[in-house]
């Protein structure tokens, strides 16, 4: 009896924490794919829960750092979704393969044209960014989440060290260190070296059955070569003891 009570109590407490503990992972959040290397381009997703049961997210702002510019930005269509790009000018132009640019994205937007993020479904926002600073080690992305019954929730707080996570965190970004040859691989790069890999992978495959199938061959050639010669044999040794028999006869 005391047994099964200890354990009521203990499945009681572990849902309490699982029920305190899900609003924290539940916010508009920013995960690059693959990596985001400082200096080089990376694809990020804006990862957007729907945390009302009785609304749907209808709209998603996300506004840019200033601080560190991106000359270039570039959002992926989403099905059942618009999006507005927005550019100000620069209070200091940025250089991008040679050229002088004094105006970046601070803003980009997306608005349903349709039903939005229901209750219990999130979204993902694919951009590409570039370049990413050299001289950061994040970025911080303030975002404005939307309702359907008009419910704005601002995540733009922006997380300390060693401080506690805020109840509306804005995004952030983490950059990795640039790789040690200068150059920022991205997901694409990624998926084009698997893909050469999977082809040598083939080709070496392929010529390891053409050998095995030459070694079979041999292998097949040889043993009945063999048998033919047994069977020779037992063709002579036969004609000779027939031959005794009929002398002796």
């Amino acid at each position: 009896m005391k047994a099964s009570r200890i354990a009521a109590v203990g499945a009681l407490a572990g849902v309490a924490v699982l029920t305190l503990s899900a609003p924290a992972f539940a916010h508009v959040s920013v995960q690059p794919e693959g990596e985001a290397a400082k200096g080089g381009y990376a694809v990020v997703n804006f990862k957007v829960p729907n945390e009302r049961d009785n609304a749907s997210t209808t709209k998603l702002e996300v506004t840019f750092p200033t601080d560190h510019p991106l000359a270039s930005v570039m959002p992926q269509p989403v099905e059942g979704w618009d999006v507005k790009v927005t550019k100000s000018k620069l209070d200091k132009p940025l250089e991008m393969h040679g050229k002088k640019i004094d105006e970046a994205v601070t803003k980009v937007t997306w608005t349903a044209d349709g039903d939005g993020i229901e209750p219990g479904f999130f979204q993902k926002f694919p951009v590409s960014v570039g370049t990413l600073p050299e001289d950061a080690d994040e970025l911080v992305f303030k975002a404005l989440q939307t309702y359907s019954n008009k419910e704005v929730v601002r995540w733009i707080e922006v997380p300390r060290e060693g401080q506690e996570e805020p109840d509306y965190p804005a995004p952030v970004l983490a950059l990795a260190e640039a790789s040690g040859d200068g150059h920022s691989h991205g997901a694409s790069d990624g998926a084009a070296e698997s893909d050469e890999d999977a082809e040598n992978t083939s080709a070496e495959t392929a010529a390891a059955a053409d050998s095995g199938d030459a070694d079979g061959t041999d292998t097949t050639a040889r043993v009945l070569g063999v048998v033919g010669i047994v069977v020779g044999a037992a063709g002579v040794a036969y004609g000779v003891l027939a031959g005794r028999r009929r002398a002796d006869a």
